[in-house]
């Protein structure tokens, strides 16, 4: 399925910051059990390339795997190579937007003010990550939706707490430490999966 359809399915994206490859395969079941059904892995985490490649492998058509913390279109290049479906960026950089949709992915670039809204969307951008989320809260993605009229995703800071609030002005959030840690246990990663899934219903 598309990017776009798992998203209307579950509006959330785990994050797995600092996951390890011998963890991938129970954590993408534990999430899939619980729901959410679009994995990030950022690459500063340990041999994330072939964290990617086992999770894509994995999950097949049930899930899909991509990168974050993706920062040069060579990057980009090698999430490819290794089965990603996704790139995700902290930042605004038209180069590695433009490499992600010529390689055929999903572009996901960070952003903060209207201005790199408009240069990412310029650029090819299909979602726009606002980033940090938590430090200016819903309502100043609703002030954006004012003059941004792209589909954003509220990342940085969202917990079971405010995530609902997000998800009134968001098309969806990535969920970060509060559902995934380095070495957090599968069953754990479920727990809290399920939690968070609860707190998304309206």
């Amino acid at each position: 399925m598309s990017f776009e359809a798992l998203l209307r399915q579950c509006p959330l994206i785990a994050i797995l910051r600092g996951i390890r490859p011998g963890e991938v395969q129970a954590v993408c079941d534990a999430l899939y059990e619980s729901g959410i059904l679009l994995l990030e892995i950022p690459l500063n985490s340990p041999s994330a390339l072939r964290s990617i490649g086992i999770a894509a492998r994995h999950v097949k058509s049930r899930q899909l795997a991509g990168a974050g913390t993706v920062l040069t279109p060579e990057e980009a290049a090698s999430v490819r190579d290794a089965g990603g479906e996704f790139i995700i960026s902290p930042n605004t950089d038209p180069e590695v937007i433009r490499a992600s949709k010529r390689l055929g992915m999903i572009s996901i670039p960070g952003f903060l003010t209207p201005s790199e809204a408009f240069c990412a969307i310029r650029a090819g951008a299909d979602y726009l990550k606002l980033f940090p989320a938590g430090s200016f809260g819903p309502g100043y993605v609703k002030d954006l939706k004012a003059v941004v009229k792209h589909p954003i995703l509220a990342v940085g800071g969202i917990n079971r707490e405010n995530l609902r609030s997000y998800l009134d002005v968001c098309t969806g959030a990535g969920i970060g430490s509060a559902l995934y840690k380095a070495g957090k246990s599968a069953d754990a990663v479920r727990a809290d999966a399920q939690a968070f899934l609860q707190a998304s219903v309206r």
